[in-house]
């Protein structure tokens, strides 16, 4: 049986507040469309509770292999489920801590304000050199990007006439792109949504249909030496506060 939010909100509130009469810190590795998001959780978080988050930032796929091979962090927010799900399978992960804390959205994105039409024909056009990709084995955003260009039947017509750019990150791919040094990129729409909910440049949102639901989960790593505080948090992040923060940065969180 569920708890009532009362007493959810209660039970978070007291569990904080036990944390507080000492400042602690954890460690936090974060996919590269998640990190403004987290940024701004992070600050608000020690807000409430006095305690800092001190974050790093990588594809998931690196992310994964970092805290394989002992990386010293506590908790891990990726861009899939595939990464946080070998965690939790192969042992690196403290059990019941996976959860989904957000659901991204794609976008075509370039920073030239007339470049990109509503329905996303301009793949198909000459008008443009490059287009950034990140790489589809370690980052979801790259994969989905790829998958839409698959169901648009222009992937392998791309690739021969190379004009597709594959950083590691989405992160690198909405640097790219902002710079000109691509003219279209494949990004999180929490990487160029504004607090006013408009879009800079130009933009086209792929049919969700068109490529597999980018689910984002976390965990929290096996080896934390701030277990306690490391769960607080993560109840912090699945409460109504951090929740409507995350919806406000582009992402959809399931009920």
């Amino acid at each position: 049986m569920k708890k009532p939010l009362a007493s959810l909100a209660f039970t978070l509130v007291a569990s904080l507040l036990s944390l507080s009469a000492q400042a602690k810190e954890l460690k936090a590795v974060t996919a590269t469309n998640f990190l403004g998001t987290l940024q701004v959780l992070a600050a608000e978080f020690k807000k409430d509770t006095g305690h800092d988050i001190v974050i790093s930032s990588a594809s998931s796929g690196p992310a994964y292999g970092q805290i394989v091979n002992g990386a010293p962090y506590d908790v891990f927010f990726s861009a899939d489920v595939k990464n946080p799900q070998r965690l939790d399978e192969e042992g690196y992960a403290l059990p019941n801590s996976r959860f989904t804390y957000a659901v991204g959205v794609l976008v075509l994105w370039s920073a030239k304000a007339d470049l990109v039409d509503d329905q996303g024909k301009v793949l198909a056009k000459d008008n443009w050199r490059h287009i950034a990709v990140s790489n589809p084995e370690i980052a979801p955003y790259g994969l989905a990007g790829t998958q839409v260009l698959t169901k648009l039947g222009l992937l392998d017509k791309l690739v021969a006439q190379k004009r597709i750019v594959q950083p590691n990150s989405v992160g690198q791919v909405h640097s790219q792109t902002a710079s000109g040094a691509a003219d279209l990129g494949f990004v999180a729409l929490a990487q160029v949504i504004q607090p006013d909910n408009s879009i800079p440049g130009s933009h086209w949102f792929p049919p969700a249909s068109d490529y597999g639901p980018i689910v984002q989960q976390a965990i929290i790593v096996k080896s934390t030496k701030e277990a306690e505080l490391a769960k607080a948090f993560m109840d912090w992040v699945k409460a109504p506060k951090a929740v409507e923060i995350i919806k406000a940065a582009g992402y959809s969180v399931p009920e």
